[in-house]
């Protein structure tokens, strides 16, 4: 796993552990090694990791336009 700092701390990216975005994959991001504790998502376009996820499983790079679309959808919340 590539090790990535984050606030003075090394976080592990997962390359092979990747959802795929509009513009590049989402990497997934883990606080150690043994991959127990996962922190969150590595844009693989632009290589930020301020990214988010919202309630029906959409990531979104606040950095880029890359996104993944949501896993989950309801008319309801359109």
């Amino acid at each position: 796993m590539d090790r990535l700092s984050i606030d003075g701390e090394t976080h592990y990216v997962a390359r092979e552990e990747a959802e795929r975005g509009s513009n590049g994959p989402f990497y997934v991001v883990y606080r150690t090694t043994d991959r127990r504790e996962r922190w969150g998502y590595l844009c693989g376009n632009c290589e930020s990791t301020n990214t988010a996820m919202d309630t029906m499983g959409r990531i979104v790079c606040n950095d880029c336009p890359n996104q993944r679309k949501p896993t989950e959808w309801d008319a309801a919340h359109e």
